[in-house]
């Protein structure tokens, strides 16, 4: 397997690990902005304003902890994907070196 096949694979990885990252803050924007549409709403309707900011502070909280659980979730899966990248280069390299050496690969 030539270097340049490993750095491309690496590259791929990355790359896939990166568009996880994206996907977790682009949804956890999503929720953040659905939270203040909902917010809004509530402070446009007729109910006390200690009502209205409670409710608010609960749809801010629970839209923050979502995104966060997502991204929490999104950076596993992310390193997940660069431990198998590892794993893999190591797999690769130890393939040339046994190549180089004369050594019969498993």
């Amino acid at each position: 397997m030539a270097r340049e096949e490993v750095i491309s694979s690496v590259e791929t990885i990355e790359g896939e690990a990166e568009k996880i990252l994206e996907k977790a803050r682009s949804r956890a924007n999503e929720i953040l902005r659905k939270a203040n549409e909902e917010a809004s709403k509530i402070l446009s309707s007729k109910v006390t304003l200690d009502e209205v900011k409670k409710e608010r502070e609960q749809i801010i909280h629970k839209a923050e902890k979502e995104a966060n659980k997502e991204v929490e979730e999104s950076k596993k899966k992310a390193a997940e994907v660069r431990t198998a990248t590892d794993k893999e280069v190591e797999k690769i390299a130890k393939r040339i070196v046994n190549l180089i050496t004369g050594v019969e690969s498993e």
